[in-house]
């Protein structure tokens, strides 16, 4: 007796693989525009509310979608071939890692407000992804460093980082940090494929260091891959669920340090034991993009 209550579906399930195709064909189709060219052809027209009922019935949902670094085909092998590389490392393996990197924090946000249909297992979808590249903007720049041991320290970067700056935050900060956590020197310290790691004169103090620790050859484009981004979003997270925001350049560095400083023990380490599931993830994407 209940099956018979209520009025008639309008979207059967032939329609419903139409309504698909059009949400696969622009995945950045307004719910009007999906209407209208779901009703185009059809005897019996549909209204919005319909059609919103149905996408959410078929699992599809309005969010915004993931912003990523754009990939090339040479950086998607070369991401490859650094996953077959490492595809053997355990967990102890990825211990010997000081991770690092440098970020940036505002103090106003901006999210362009763009929106895309998709379902919650196709956040990494290509065709629900905006991609970004590397940009400069206001705010505070940081750079920081941690492994599965400890967290390491975090360093204000005044203007942008150049080599010169660079070289004084290896010599000052990653020396000592890699010789006290891996002082049987099997050590390996991470960096992206910034200019500025690889310039000369870093490159020329890596070379005479080389017999404390060594440098993991890193893939280009590849933050996904690096679990400091995690916590990147941890403080990202923190300073947004404040009570009182930063007002001013000083306060949002200060905050950011207190929020660094105490980031669980837990946390990082469960990142670094997560390393043997990103690679498999990077092998299954053939090099492709991974969530992060």
């Amino acid at each position: 007796m209940r099956q018979s209550c209520g009025g008639k579906c309008l979207v059967d399930a032939r329609g419903q693989r139409r309504m698909g195709r059009l949400i696969q064909a622009d995945r950045r189709a307004t719910l009007t525009e999906i209407t209208t060219r779901y009703n185009r052809g059809m005897q019996q027209s549909i209204c919005e509310a319909t059609t919103r009922t149905t996408l959410r019935r078929m699992g599809y949902n309005s969010r915004r979608p993931h912003r990523v670094p754009l990939i090339s085909p040479t950086n998607s092998k070369k991401r490859l071939q650094f996953a077959q590389a490492h595809q053997n490392w355990t967990v102890e393996d990825w211990k010997n890692v000081a991770w690092s990197d440098e970020s940036r924090f505002l103090l106003r946000h901006s999210d362009g407000r763009v929106r895309i249909w998709r379902k919650q297992n196709e956040n990494m979808d290509p065709s629900c992804l905006v991609t970004t590249v590397q940009a400069g903007g206001g705010g505070v720049m940081v750079w920081g460093m941690f492994s599965w041991h400890t967290l390491g320290p975090l360093v204000p970067i005044g203007h942008r980082l150049n080599a010169t700056a660079y070289l004084s935050i290896v010599s000052d900060h990653v020396h000592p940090f890699m010789t006290t956590m891996y002082p049987s020197s099997d050590g390996y310290f991470q960096q992206d494929n910034t200019p500025c790691h690889k310039a000369r004169i870093i490159s020329n103090w890596f070379l005479e260091h080389d017999n404390e620790f060594t440098v993991l050859k890193w893939p280009p484009q590849s933050p996904d891959l690096n679990p400091i981004e995690h916590l990147w979003d941890v403080v990202e997270q923190e300073l947004c669920a404040l009570d009182v925001h930063p007002t001013n350049l000083h306060q949002l560095q200060d905050a950011i340090q207190s929020i660094w400083a105490n980031i669980s023990k837990e946390c990082f380490q469960h990142l670094v034991e997560s390393m043997p599931r990103t690679i498999k993830a990077v092998l299954k994407a053939k090099g492709g993009r991974t969530q992060y």
